[in-house]
Order: C-alpha cells, then sequence, then structure tokens
C-alpha cells in the first residue's frame, strides 16, 4: 500500500479521534466506557487504568512535540499578524490544560524550538543542538519526554537543577546525574527531585565542591527578629544550613512526637506545628536553665521573670500576713500588674527582644514556678520605688534530689526524663508555697501547662510498691478545692518549726542571722552527686544510641543513591 502525506495524517487524525471517541461519555456518565465499566472484573479494571495512563502520558508528549513543532514555525505570530506567543497558542488549541500545565508545556516547547540552528529541525524535532545531543542533560531529558515518561513540570524541574549543577559535576557524570533526577522525580515527583541536590554534589561533585558549597550556606542562614502578628502569635523566620536543621530536628525530634497517655487513656490531640513549637520552646528552656546554673544564678533557674507591679497592689495582695513571720521567700504575685499604662493583673516581659510582651496571670504563674522573680515596684504616678533582687527559687541541690527521686515527670503515664522536666510548686509560689521537697514535683513542659490549665494538685508521700512518690489528682479544680486545707497546714508546720527553733535557739550560739539552713535534713553531697552521675551516664548511653542509628540512615540512603546509578548506567 502506497503512503502519502495526506494518507499518514488522515489515518493519524483517525486514530486521535478513535481514542477520543472510545473514551467519550457524557454528563451522566454514558458512552462506551460506562457501559462495560460495571461489567469488569479486578484485574481487567487496572488493566484498563493502566491503558488510560499510558494514552494520557503519550497524548502529552504529542502535545509537546505540537507546541513545539509551531513553535518553531512561528504559527502562533503568523496567526496572528505577527502578535502572540507560544503560551497564548496553547491555551487557546488546547483548553484544557488552562487548568494546570499550559505554561509549562509552552515554556518548553519554546526552549526545544528556540535550541536549535537553523535548518537543523527534522521530521524527529530537533535534529542539533543541546536538546539532540545524548550527552547533555536537554538530550537526555527530551528523549524521556518523547516516550511519554515524564511531564513538561518534571522536565522543566530536572534542568532546572542541572543548570545549577553541571558546573559543580564531574564531566563524564552528567547524563548519570540527570537521569537520575528524572528517575527520582517519575517515583516520588517533583518537590523530592528537587531535594536530591545536595546527595548528588556529595557523590558525583568535583574535588571539594560538597565543602565549599555546605560553607557557603553559613553566610544566608537567619534568624529574624520576633514580630507579633494579629493573632497575638509570635512569629519568626528560620533559614539553616543542613547542619544547624540536623541539629535542630535532632533535638526536637523525639520530644515532638505525638505522646498519647496510656495510663490516662487521654490523646495527644495536639498538631503537628504546635508540638513541634512546644519541643523547640523545651529545648531552649533547658539550654537557659544549664546556663544559668553555670552562671550560679538564683536557683539555677531556666527563665529570669521582670514583673512590674503597683505598691498598692503589692500591698493588697499580703491581708494576712504574719509579722511575726520570717519566711520571706514570697515578697510579691507573680501575676500582678506591669505598672504604668498596663492593667493590674498582667506581666510585662522585659530585658528582652520580646520586649514589652504582656502575660496574662495564669501564664506568669506557671513560669513562677520555675524563674526568678524580679519584682519592679512603681508608685501610683508609675516611677520606680525599687528593683528588687531575684528570689532564690528550687536550689541545684534540690533539683538534683528530685530527679533521683522522681526519675521522670511524674504526671500518670509520662516518661519524660528528669532531665527536661522542671521543678513544679505543688502550691503555687505565688499562693504562698513553699519551696522545699515535700510540696515538689518534676513535671514536663507539656504536662506543667496541663496541670495549670486543668488546677490540678498532687500530694508527696513515701514511695508507693512502684517506686511513685507524687500520686496526682486529676479531677479539674483539685487544686482549688484543696488550697485552703493545704494551706493551713503549711502555717502549722511553719508554726512548728518557729516554735521548736526558739526552744533550741538558747542550746546553742548562732553566729549567722540568715534563715534556717533548708539542707540540713538533705543528703549529703557526694550522694546526690552519684545520683547525678547516674542520671548523666543513662543520657550519655541515649545519645550513642541516636548517633548509631543516625548512621544506619545514612547508610541505607547510600546504598538507595548506589543502586538507583547502578540501574541508570
Amino acid at each position: 500500500m502506497n503512503h502519502t502525506p495526506a494518507t499518514d495524517v488522515a489515518r493519524l487524525r483517525a486514530a486521535l479521534e478513535g481514542a477520543r471517541d472510545a473514551l467519550a461519555c457524557d454528563a451522566a456518565g454514558v458512552g462506551p466506557l460506562g457501559d462495560v465499566l460495571t461489567r469488569l472484573s479486578g484485574p481487567e479494571l487496572a488493566e484498563f487504568m493502566r491503558l488510560a495512563d499510558d494514552v494520557k502520558a503519550r497524548a502529552g508528549a504529542a502535545q509537546i512535540r505540537v507546541a513545539a513543532e509551531a513553535a518553531h514555525r512561528g504559527e502562533f505570530t503568523s496567526a496572528r499578524r505577527g502578535e502572540g506567543s507560544v503560551y497564548s497558542w496553547v491555551r487557546e488549541h488546547a483548553p484544557s490544560l488552562r487548568q494546570d500545565g499550559d505554561s509549562q508545556v509552552a515554556q518548553l516547547a519554546q526552549d526545544v524550538a528556540c535550541s536549535v540552528p537553523g535548518g537543523l529541525w527534522s521530521t524527529a524535532g530537533p535534529g542539533a543542538g543541546a536538546y539532540a545531543d545524548p550527552e547533555r542533560p536537554e538530550g537526555v531529558v527530551w528523549a524521556r519526554v518523547l516516550t511519554g515518561e515524564i511531564g513538561p513540570g518534571l522536565a522543566l524541574t530536572a534542568l532546572k537543577e542541572m543548570a545549577k549543577l553541571e558546573d559543580l559535576l564531574r564531566p563524564e557524570v552528567v547524563p548519570t546525574v540527570a537521569g537520575a533526577i528524572l528517575d527520582h522525580g517519575v517515583l516520588w515527583g517533583r518537590a523530592e527531585a528537587r531535594r536530591l541536590r545536595p546527595h548528588l554534589i556529595a557523590m558525583f561533585g568535583a574535588e571539594g565542591e560538597f565543602d565549599d558549597t555546605q560553607k557557603k550556606l553559613r553566610k544566608v542562614a537567619y534568624l529574624t527578629s520576633p514580630r507579633v502578628n494579629d493573632a497575638d502569635i509570635t512569629e519568626y523566620r528560620l533559614g539553616l544550613t543542613p547542619e544547624q536543621a540536623a541539629t535542630l530536628e535532632a533535638a526536637i525530634g523525639d520530644l515532638s512526637n505525638p505522646a498519647p497517655n496510656d495510663v490516662t487513656g487521654e490523646r495527644d490531640t495536639r498538631p503537628s506545628e504546635q508540638r513541634r513549637a512546644e519541643a523547640l520552646a523545651a529545648v531552649c528552656r533547658r539550654v537557659a536553665g544549664e546556663g544559668a546554673a553555670a552562671k550560679a544564678t538564683p536557683g539555677g533557674a531556666s527563665t529570669t521573670v521582670h514583673v512590674g507591679i503597683n505598691l498598692d497592689d503589692l500591698l493588697s495582695l499580703f491581708p494576712d500576713t504574719d509579722p511575726c513571720d520570717t519566711n520571706t521567700e514570697h515578697p510579691a504575685d507573680a501575676s500582678a500588674g506591669a505598672g504604668a499604662g498596663v492593667k493590674a493583673g498582667c506581666g510585662r516581659v522585659m530585658v528582652s527582644r520580646a520586649q514589652a510582651t504582656i502575660l496574662s496571670p495564669a501564664i506568669v504563674r506557671q513560669m513562677a514556678c520555675d524563674a526568678d522573680i524580679l519584682p519592679v515596684v512603681f508608685g501610683a504616678d508609675g516611677e520606680i520605688l525599687d528593683v528588687g533582687r531575684a528570689v532564690r527559687l528550687f536550689t541545684k541541690g534540690q533539683r538534683r534530689a528530685l530527679w533521683h527521686r522522681d526519675k521522670t515527670c511524674t504526671y500518670p503515664g509520662c516518661d519524660t526524663p528528669a532531665g527536661w522536666a522542671k521543678a513544679h510548686h505543688l502550691i503555687h509560689w505565688v499562693d504562698g508555697g513553699p519551696t522545699d521537697l515535700g510540696y515538689a514535683a518534676l513535671l514536663c513542659q507539656r504536662h506543667h501547662t496541663h496541670v495549670h490549665d486543668k488546677r490540678l494538685i498532687a500530694t508527696v508521700h513515701p514511695p508507693d510498691e512502684h517506686g511513685a512518690s507524687v500520686t496526682w489528682d486529676l479531677s479539674p479544680g483539685s487544686y482549688d478545692r484543696d488550697l485552703p486545707a493545704r494551706l493551713n497546714q503549711i502555717r502549722r508546720e511553719r508554726a512548728t518549726q518557729r516554735a521548736t527553733a526558739q526552744q533550741r535557739a538558747p542550746q546553742r550560739a548562732r553566729l549567722d542571722t540568715g534563715p534556717p539552713d533548708p539542707w540540713v535534713d538533705q543528703p549529703p553531697e557526694h550522694v546526690i552527686q552519684t545520683w547525678v552521675d547516674e542520671w548523666m551516664a543513662d543520657e550519655q548511653d541515649r545519645e550513642r544510641w541516636e548517633t548509631r542509628r543516625n548512621a544506619e540512615f545514612d547508610d541505607a540512603l547510600a546504598t538507595m543513591l548506589d543502586e538507583e546509578r547502578t540501574n541508570s548506567a
């Protein structure tokens, strides 16, 4: 049979019209496919799905070739008397692409048409230039576009990545790297293909190129100053180098995982973003606490809260203060007002980049459980009358004793290690709770917040059969119900201590006039140090395990990339 150009065109047109008609249906789903769809078996459904996908992929490749041919001829300008573009031509003649993909088809077709020197365009497309060279990234990409294996989106992504990588790679590996990007994109999508860049530079880059690339990133890492948005959320913008990002993720990884409570049956309903934010805050809080301890600040507290308060409000907080009580542990309610221009009952953050941020009384009370309180007293006209010194809260030795006694967060079902937990006043410090081990318990940040929100209270007792020394009353509002009785008990204990001290006073001379030694009944320092050493050894074992796990992950990733390189070769 003779084949003429006219018959070839007619045959191709008939084939395309036949495929279109075979897949056509009306708004009710009536058509050739709808007539047989319900009669197809499971394997036949899978077969038809693969055939439809193959038709779609090859039709997409045909659209790119048609657009490239039109761009090479200049059809879009001749049809509009010298005005127009490939983009408008594609949108006019392929209306389905207006929903998605029109710009990608137009850009790829334009690039292919412009890459071919004059007179070297063949019936198969570019007969010369970058897209006709199998050793160039463009040639590798174009060959797989023609078969319909990759679409215009992945093709353009691969070309952009190779434009960034080509000068950094050894020349002989350029086709292999281009193929690896396409292989990865076919399996996982365009976004994942872009993330291969550092791995490809590490494996195929010129000598020393990967080190230089990593060093350059240090200059563009950033953390902006805080900005409060309309929802009163303080926003930061953060960009990290791979090393910094890996360190951050390692620090917050375990802390940001969902933590359902198997004991109480509570689900962890926090969204991922909230868990990550709280994990980052916990890491920062721990580092701040370690820094404070190293500087011998009061109690090694993790936070220093500067609280402004009016003098009248300060005096009104202690209507029942016993003038004979020598305990000066509670100078002011940390949730009181922030001074001139600020409503009483709020706290103002000072001496940081978050200056002038207003904190609610509940938040300040929670922070006061593990903070140094610096009372700043204002007069009626807002003048500063006095700036107090930091009030000592839990001492370093008391914290160590709590680590050994509680070992983990004491909230039922939580196993957060002691090193990540904070000392919580069972009777809030601002309510008159004493700073001693009988009224303290370790809580992780999540449950510290929960305990304050639900107003929960706990009791310290000798270790039970499970070794626990703290029992929580989980009924909401238990703190407020038990507070009067607990405060009366504390007053009786203090009265007994004062009476005992007065009876013993004549028996021995005291050279100092300070308060009684809070460590008179505490374990010796060498015993406490032994407890800390044991805890540090456990922490080091955990860190070694994490290092080994990360190394195994890196080895698995390298093996996968080697297999991809071997298959592509």
